[in-house]
């Protein structure tokens, strides 16, 4: 949320990122299409002298090269994304250039690319490793399949692996509860959720019979919140019925989200997204918070276990679903 699709004041965000250095975090993560660049450019300002003191990561296989505000409406230069080691080798090198670093501690794939074979990008990666580029690498929003697959072509062909799982997980978002977090512990890989507040639904001002909060994400990706559509509207009614529980425990409905995923044995760490000062200082409090049994039973009523409401919020829509010719046999 650092840059032009967040908080577009540099100072600001710095501060924040200062704010939680020393409220303890020691882990950030950002990824090169983070406001084309920008993200990583306020990061590596943010860390000048204490690059030492956090373990870094950030991710590639977005499209990079296109305005901000042109995104939605160009896919730009395909030579520019994906998981190629072309592209890889190439951009590693900008966001190095960016954080203003020498090392990345973990380097992540954001997304599968079905156009590249997973051995070309594992081998890229583990040349990278092998040179000292990056200390790790992981995967980020990868289904459970694709991840066991990254896991046997690294095995068998020598290769470095990813030993991260970025995944979204929330209260509303819990469809790899099912077979991602299993999987990613049979193989002993890090889980680092990404949008444990479900995209600001799960900050608390998303209730019933109340006006919906203003936010830049919601004016960037208006269909997220578009109250017309079913499954929006069954996430405004978990929203409300979680919103109750947590007021009925005392909690805020902030803490009890980020306590609910860090509950999960298999999950390292959320990421939170920050864009304010504000916003950091209401978070940092989930840690000290313990979930009881009674309550998670009770979230397991309102969202049951494995069940992601909406498909727009799983983050990665596989081509066998969203390319028709995939799942049709031609006619004549």
């Amino acid at each position: 949320m650092f840059g032009a699709w967040g908080e577009p004041d540099h100072d600001t965000s710095i501060a924040t990122i200062h704010a939680a250095l020393d409220a303890g975090i020691n882990f950030i993560d950002t990824a090169d299409v983070y406001s084309q660049g920008e993200s990583e450019i306020i990061v590596g300002k943010a860390l000048a002298g204490r690059r030492d003191d956090v373990v870094l990561a950030t991710k590639v296989n977005m499209q990079m090269g296109v305005p901000v505000e042109a995104q939605a409406f160009t896919k730009g230069d395909p030579n520019k994304r994906g998981n190629s080691r072309r592209w890889i080798v190439s951009e590693v090198e900008s966001s190095l250039r960016r954080l203003n670093t020498d090392w990345i501690d973990l380097y992540q794939i954001h997304r599968p690319d079905p156009d590249t074979d997973i051995e070309e990008t594992l081998g890229a990666l583990t040349d990278l490793q092998r040179q000292g580029k990056i200390r790790a690498f992981g995967s980020s929003t990868f289904p459970a399949h694709q991840i066991v697959q990254a896991q046997w072509v690294s095995e068998r062909r020598a290769l470095g692996r990813f030993v991260t799982e970025q995944p979204p997980y929330s209260l509303l978002v819990r469809g790899i509860e099912a077979d991602v977090l299993p999987v990613a512990q049979e193989y002993g890989m890090g889980v680092l959720p990404w949008s444990p507040l479900a995209s600001g639904w799960l900050a608390g001002g998303y209730r019933k019979d109340t006006d919906l909060p203003d936010s830049r994400r919601r004016t960037r990706l208006p269909a997220r919140y578009d109250m017309s559509n079913p499954e929006n509207q069954r996430k405004l009614d978990a929203a409300d019925a979680l919103g109750q529980l947590a007021d009925d425990a005392g909690l805020s409905l902030i803490h009890l989200a980020l306590a609910f995923v860090m509950n999960h044995p298999a999950v390292t760490a959320p990421i939170i997204g920050p864009r304010t000062l504000d916003h950091l200082k209401s978070q940092l409090g989930a840690t000290e918070v313990t979930l009881t049994t009674d309550i998670l039973d009770r979230i397991d009523e309102i969202v049951p276990p494995g069940l992601t409401i909406s498909r727009s919020d799983q983050g990665y829509q596989t081509p066998a679903l969203t390319d028709p010719y995939l799942r049709r046999r031609r006619s004549g």
